[in-house]
């Protein structure tokens, strides 16, 4: 079911006003965000610029939470920055909301995730969350995943076994770098992002690359996947439920 989130007048945009900007959407769902959030608990962030502008959201009631399970060491330091305390996962057995992005949705709220290659990490805290919120812009909404290029995290020495085993399936892999390099994650592995994918069912298809030696998470959100999205568009924050 779709429907627009009318609880709150600051989802809307007044008509004839021009028309925000990505930076803005961002602002807008973080903000919305909030809603999800229950008073005097712990709750799961993610990692990603939409969720920076829930973290800075969720400090203008810091003083209403526990504090914060985070899935990357750059929410931390944000988070730790704006005063909220944040708990390691092995601490919290269980969290009511787990609130984080995705570099695209389906209409049942499957994700693609890691673009920021926190994808294990995100994995973990959601699969300790009752609920999970995902905020995003109306871009990231799509029919069939595999438009954005699928995150996934190995074990260095597994790459190109890995990116062979894609390359079977019709996708084209590629080691993320960074500065000439292959990017670290924070576990201390590497990404390939891969392209050419249509994933036309999610679970089946993160069950079994989760299978593959050498992977350590693939950046399909099926068995974790959303609850409720908070889309940012044109006219102001929709929400979708699934």
């Amino acid at each position: 079911m779709t429907h627009i989130n009318s609880s709150n007048p600051a989802n809307f945009i007044s008509p004839g006003a021009p028309p925000l900007t990505q930076d803005q959407l961002k602002t807008l769902v973080g903000q919305a965000a909030l809603q999800y959030v229950v008073p005097g608990e712990i709750v799961g962030v993610g990692t990603g610029s939409t969720v920076n502008k829930f973290i800075d959201a969720l400090a203008t009631m810091k003083d209403q939470i526990k504090g914060a399970v985070s899935s990357s060491v750059a929410s931390t330091e944000r988070l730790l920055a704006l005063g909220i305390p944040v708990f390691d996962s092995n601490e919290v057995s269980h969290l009511s909301v787990y609130i984080d992005g995705a570099d695209e949705i389906d209409g049942h709220g499957n994700m693609v995730k890691g673009g920021g290659a926190a994808l294990t990490r995100e994995k973990i805290v959601a699969a300790q969350s009752a609920k999970f919120v995902c905020i995003a812009d109306e871009s990231k909404l799509v029919q069939t995943l595999g438009k954005f290029p699928l995150p996934v995290e190995v074990i260095p020495m597994a790459t190109q076994r890995v990116m062979a085993q894609f390359a079977a399936k019709g996708g084209t892999a590629n080691v993320r770098l960074k500065d000439g390099k292959p990017l670290v994650t924070d576990n201390g592995q590497h990404i390939i992002d891969v392209t050419g994918l249509q994933i036309a069912d999610p679970l089946a298809f993160e069950a079994e690359v989760s299978q593959w030696p050498g992977v350590v998470t693939v950046g399909v959100f099926a068995f974790q996947r959303a609850q409720v999205c908070l889309l940012g568009t044109a006219t102001g924050v929709k929400t979708l439920t699934f």
